[in-house]
């Protein structure tokens, strides 16, 4: 008994622990993002002022020692007291910056060359942080007005324990700096996945993410308003000197209302936070102006910005909208368009809110043409209730890609005027958060001993997701936005028991990774061996695909669906709990693997397995549920290769019977979208279908859905295969593993499907369960159950006149499925 009781002591002093240290991170998501105090610097100078509200530090007060001939102070008036001093570098020098907290940092560089003994308009040098150069050969004026300050704004993630910030002059120049701003940005403020649009080949994923790259602004308008600022102090400025067109557009009258932020500050998009961008830009737009032609006729005309950048570089797009003129969703829809070419349709959906307005936005990286412009166009679509368009704010930013030739910093021994390191940070805050984490390592470690002895027992709280408390994300949710129906409370799993379970979430644990995080193998206290998707900062899963998972798979039970376990949504985590498959993914099986080649009578039954899953999604589910992210990494295979679809995130509720689709805008995997659903964003169960009949090709050829290393006609499978198919050399593209084991009448009603699963009009392709009777019938022939002479794989046969009746395996499928009631 005082075994047990010391347990539970043990157990509410770590979990108090952890809540002590969340309170020194200073992400408190749920109460609202506030800008940190630190770091913000008033270069050259000993005092402190106070500039839009925040106090720039004299560097005195850093306890750090500088030589006066580094210090220049004003000796004519400037607009603000931050620019009355600067500090000069004449050789390589750095300030550093101590991290307590790792993310998206902005970094800001204030630069005003005012008249002083050094002539301040003539320098030349270069500004990098490790393995990025943020500014080269610059002379720190701004070009465009001479009376204003030049400030250099960059995003960057930050995950080391500092950073330094370094001033690199040239040849016989000097550098210098009059501020400098370096604060935490809100978690959910850019995502790391990110769509990459091309004016040839539409969206793909951008590779990398952007939190391997750094963005420097270059453009953030307040689209038919006025010059504002916002509380991480970014200065938003008209839009009317970009338009191309003024008279096609026109300045929306002032929202008068309050902007509605229906979500928390710790969401992801595509709504908008309060951070996003603030009321005093979603309040104001541009919409098109509509003229009247001398026939009556109404003219719709685009509305077009043309805004500066660097040529032949990529540059991160946000796009602002919130609709504050409708009387509800969904009467105003219109197109976007980048260089004319077609992006995507813009419509307030059930996505972001059922409710106006709603501030939301959309994000792309573009790579910009020779023209020294990017141009973004709007345009009515006559077909809306009210054909009319709107932009409410567009940010731009360059990205810059890391180099090698951004030189190592050095230190000299003994410097202390040229190199400048900035001791940021209280020495006793330090000491007493190390103190903590060694303490609640040791209660860790004795409490893994007692229960279980593990490898790698080195415990750690975890910091990287935390927030200031320790409740709930979906309470938090439910009680401020809409509420989370259908969800089975008695399925949340304590933090601290998947830590447990993980090894506090080891690499050793680590089974795969994807855009959402990564996924560890873990044993629970009952002994079950389960798969825990734990979600990352700024991944591609953001809270609503994690609400949506919980309520998709609490709602289904079925053979070929993975079964929820439970979650975690404890201190800002986003974990899924369900059960393991020791077989891993079918993509892991198919190519680029040491595994062995399965055969084609496994694959087929492979096929008929997820094909009995998504067919249940579609019609046994209450409402019918849409998956929208078929695949080969969401089909799972346990010991024995029975194979389980996987990961709801995206999942939608089918449409109503009134209606043949649903409206939303585009999600899923590039290479497996279906391109009606591209074009006209309307989701149907057809669109799953496509993407399955994308998974068969894979099954059949073993090759990644996109390849660029290939020729153009060969780069997307799924028109590489059609292609083939209709030239009747679809047998030159099948894996040779399993060439000699296909039976020709099986192969050629296999492809069939595949044939009619790819049908550009989502009307003419077979329901899930038309392809999962196929698919059965294309076993049977391979097992040579139905007898079929034909030999050819491109021939044009009639198949056998055979009934289409309910196979055992379909029967006793829905005999055994449950549906969780409401």
């Amino acid at each position: 008994m005082a075994t047990v009781q010391l347990h539970k002591i043990q157990h509410c002093f770590c979990v108090a622990l952890l809540f002590l240290l969340q309170l020194s991170s200073l992400q408190f998501a749920s109460l609202g993002y506030n800008v940190p105090d630190k770091y913000f610097i008033n270069c050259g100078s000993e005092n402190s002022v106070t500039e839009s509200g925040k106090v720039y530090v004299g560097e005195s007060t850093l306890q750090t020692s500088f030589n006066s001939s580094n210090t220049e102070t004003n000796e004519s008036s400037v607009p603000s007291p931050l620019y009355q001093t600067a500090r000069i570098f004449r050789r390589e020098s750095w300030y550093k910056f101590n991290i307590d907290i790792k993310g998206t940092y902005l970094v800001r560089l204030h630069f005003f060359p005012f008249s002083s003994s050094t002539n301040l308009s003539s320098p030349r040098f270069n500004v990098s942080v490790p393995g990025f150069w943020l500014m080269q050969n610059s002379n720190g004026r701004n070009d465009t007005n001479s009376n204003s300050a030049l400030v250099k704004e960059f995003f960057m993630n930050i995950n080391t324990s500092s950073i330094k910030i370094s001033f690199r002059p040239l040849e016989s120049s000097f550098a210098f700096v009059n501020a400098i701003e370096l604060f935490v940005l809100p978690l959910h403020l850019i995502s790391n996945a990110v769509a990459r649009f091309a004016t040839i080949g539409g969206t793909s994923h951008y590779s990398g993410g952007l939190y391997s790259r750094v963005l420097e602004t270059k453009h953030r308008l307040n689209v038919g308003g006025q010059t504002t600022k916002d509380i991480l102090l970014r200065n938003w400025i008209p839009d009317d000197t970009y338009l191309t067109y003024p008279e096609n557009a026109k300045n929306r009258s002032a929202y008068q209302g309050q902007i509605e932020y229906r979500v928390d500050d710790d969401s992801d998009g595509p709504n908008a936070a309060s951070y996003t961008a603030p009321s005093e830009v979603y309040g104001t737009a541009k919409e098109t102006r509509n003229i009247s032609s001398t026939d009556g006729d109404l003219g719709l005309f685009n509305i077009t910005w043309a805004l500066p950048v660097d040529n032949s570089t990529d540059h991160f797009l946000r796009l602002h909208f919130c609709d504050y003129v409708s009387s509800q969703v969904g009467l105003t829809y219109f197109d976007l368009s980048i260089y004319d070419a077609h992006v995507i349709q813009v419509n307030n959906d059930g996505n972001v809110s059922n409710e106006l307005p709603a501030p939301y936005y959309y994000d792309f990286v573009v790579k910009s043409d020779n023209s020294g412009h990017i141009k973004v166009s709007l345009t009515p679509n006559g077909n809306a209730p009210i054909p009319n368009a709107f932009l409410n704010g567009l940010e731009i930013m360059k990205v810059i890609e890391s180099s090698n030739s951004v030189p190592p910093d050095l230190v000299e021994p003994g410097s202390k005027h040229n190199r400048l390191p900035v001791l940021l940070g209280s020495v006793l805050g330090g000491l007493a958060l190390v103190s903590v984490v060694v303490l609640l390592g040791l209660l860790w470690r004795s409490k893994m001993r007692k229960e279980k002895p593990v490898e790698n027992s080195d415990w750690l709280p975890i910091l990287d997701n935390a927030g200031g408390s320790s409740h709930s994300r979906l309470t938090d949710i439910t009680s401020h936005s809409s509420p989370l129906p259908n969800i089975n409370l008695g399925l949340k799993i304590p933090l601290i028991d998947l830590q447990l379970a993980t090894k506090n979430f080891h690499a050793s644990q680590l089974i795969g990774k994807g855009g959402f995080g990564n996924v560890y193998k873990g044993v629970l206290k009952n002994g079950i061996t389960v798969a825990v998707k734990r979600s990352q900062p700024g991944s591609g899963q953001g809270l609503p695909e994690f609400q949506t998972e919980i309520m998709v798979l609490s709602k289904i039970r079925h053979k070929h669906l993975v079964s929820l376990i439970g979650y975690c949504d404890e201190r800002f985590e986003m974990i899924v709990v369900y059960e393991y498959m020791e077989k891993g993914t079918l993509r892991d099986h198919l190519y680029n693997t040491k595994l062995p080649s399965l055969s084609w009578k496994v694959r087929l039954q492979i096929c008929i397995d997820s094909a009995r899953g998504i067919h249940y999604l579609h019609k046994g589910a209450a409402g019918g549920i849409i998956h929208r992210d078929v695949k080969s990494t969401n089909i799972l295979l346990d010991e024995n290769h029975v194979a389980k679809v996987a990961d709801f995130g995206l999942s939608r509720s089918g449409p109503p019977d009134t209606q043949p689709h649903v409206t939303t805008g585009v999600k899923g995997t590039f290479g497996y979208l279906d391109p009606e659903y591209i074009r006209s964003q309307q989701l149907t169960e057809k669109s799953d279908v496509y993407s399955f009949g994308v998974v068969l090709l894979e099954v059949l050829c073993a090759r990644s859905v996109i390849d660029p290393s290939l020729p153009t006609d060969q780069i997307n499978l799924a028109d590489w295969g059609l292609l083939c198919k209709n030239k009747g050399t679809l047998q030159d593209i099948i894996d040779p593993s399993i060439m000699d084991q296909i039976d020709q009448n099986s192969l050629r009603k296999f492809s069939e499907t595949i044939e009619k699963c790819l049908q550009e009009d989502g009307c003419k392709r077979p329901s899930m369960g038309d392809v999962l009777w196929d698919l059965e019938y294309a076993l049977q022939l391979q097992r040579g159950t139905y007898d079929d002479s034909s030999s050819s794989v491109s021939a044009s046969l009639q198949l056998p006149n055979v009934r289409r009746l309910p196979s055992l395996s379909t029967l006793s499928e829905a005999n055994n499925s449950i549906v969780r009631g409401d």
